[in-house]
């Protein structure tokens, strides 16, 4: 960062969580900093980031575990059983040639939450280290974590949606299998950890006037 740029900390600017408006750090309601048009308290830095988001992406990590090992969905089939967790899931629609579904429950229920664990990790760790490499890359980082988070979701949908469509007695039954709750709440934890981290602490590192 060029050290004539000024930043919103030097001339103590605050933005609302809540309603996004930027607002003096000298309106102060009860000796407390709100924003003037909804009532949000507001915060230099979000409180607690690095700690909720530690605790937010530890709780992924350990969750991340059963919900591939324990089966996400159970089919039923004239009296045969057979569970499915999301790898096996993938190897049965490439061996069935489906190969391009495959692709998208591969990325969208493996790869993706993964990559998002390492960044969000990788930020926090930097942020920690009071790293000052390339703080404009980092940021897109955290950005690009924020959209394709959502986007893991897709294999919940998938079971949610035969799950629903198939229920014949007897003949073919699909029921949701507690691989399916691990991995819902392990997306669910990482768009919550990437909620909680406040990706202007990456830029604090360069920041010389602030408190």
């Amino acid at each position: 960062m060029k050290k004539h740029t000024i930043t919103a900390a030097q001339l103590d600017l605050l933005n609302c969580h809540s309603c996004g408006l930027l607002s003096k750090a000298a309106g102060r309601i009860h000796n407390a900093l709100m924003c003037p048009r909804c009532g949000t308290a507001l915060h230099r830095r979000k409180p607690r980031s690095i700690s909720y988001t530690w605790a937010f992406l530890i709780a992924a990590y350990i969750l991340y575990i059963p919900a591939n090992l324990l089966p996400i969905m159970t089919t039923t089939s004239l009296g045969h059983v057979q569970p499915d967790t999301i790898i096996s899931g993938v190897i049965y629609l490439l061996v069935s040639g489906s190969w391009p579904l495959a692709l998208i429950i591969f990325i969208a229920s493996v790869f993706v939450p993964v990559l998002k664990l390492i960044i969000l990790t990788y930020l926090v760790l930097s942020v920690q280290f009071k790293s000052q490499w390339r703080p404009a890359d980092r940021a897109r980082l955290y950005r690009i974590t924020e959209v394709v988070g959502r986007w893991s979701m897709v294999d919940i949908y998938v079971v949610a949606l035969m799950v629903a469509l198939v229920n014949i007695q007897g003949i073919a039954d699909i029921d949701a299998g507690p691989g399916a709750i691990a991995f819902g709440a392990v997306v669910v934890l990482t768009m919550i950890a990437a909620m909680v981290f406040d990706p202007r602490l990456i830029w604090d590192s360069l920041e010389q006037t602030y408190e």
